[in-house]
């Protein structure tokens, strides 16, 4: 990897930590060509401390620390993207990130419509479709789970991507209503799927 430090006048390069899973920006350090090579030996996050003025760990008092997942220079050679696990909150107010963001895993549209499931069930309306399953009860939701698989497969047996595909987001819609009625999230979905890897 070929970082240029010589840019910055102090040699030392933004890097960006982000949590190799979820995705989120969890903070911004500088580092200078010892902390990169300290980063890459020990596996662990390490900086240079413009405060301290030296190598500084993250998590060396906390335990918080964040184990290097890779490493890469952005295009211009002066700016680092480190993917990290963290182990434990990683700003030092305690908060998962810097910007006292919740460093949670998001699956963009398939979050933001659990979310909507979520409101529809906590605040029914009468003009709301997935508020009125609610209300019917655990054995309609699982029926109509039953009933989009088999409409799925129908659709498979044929040649009509969008009849498929309507199929296919009509069984997802149901299947996040079911894992909600039943108190699970997709995220206890995915860990499932984790955890047989």
């Amino acid at each position: 990897m070929n970082i240029d430090f010589s840019k910055y006048p102090d040699g030392l390069v933004p890097a960006i930590v982000q949590d190799a899973q979820t995705k989120t920006v969890l903070m911004l350090g500088y580092m200078n060509a010892e902390a990169v090579a300290k980063t890459e030996a020990t596996q662990q996050v390490t900086f240079y401390s413009r405060s301290k003025n030296r190598l500084w760990t993250k998590g060396e008092e906390s335990g918080n620390v964040l184990e290097l997942v890779s490493l890469a220079v952005d295009c211009d050679m002066d700016a680092l993207l480190v993917k990290a696990t963290p182990k434990g909150p990683t700003c030092h107010t305690g908060s998962d990130t810097c910007w006292n963001e919740k460093n949670s895993p998001s699956y963009g549209f398939l979050s933001g419509l659990e979310d909507t499931i979520a409101d529809r069930k906590n605040n029914p309306t009468d003009k709301s479709y997935v508020a009125s399953l609610f209300a019917k009860g655990i054995n309609k939701i699982a029926q109509k789970v039953g009933e989009e698989a088999v409409e799925t497969v129908i659709e498979a047996k044929d040649n009509d991507k969008g009849l498929f595909l309507n199929e296919s987001a009509d069984l997802l819609f149901h299947l996040l209503i079911l894992l909600q009625a039943k108190g699970y999230a997709l995220q206890d979905v995915v860990d499932v799927l984790e955890g047989r890897q």
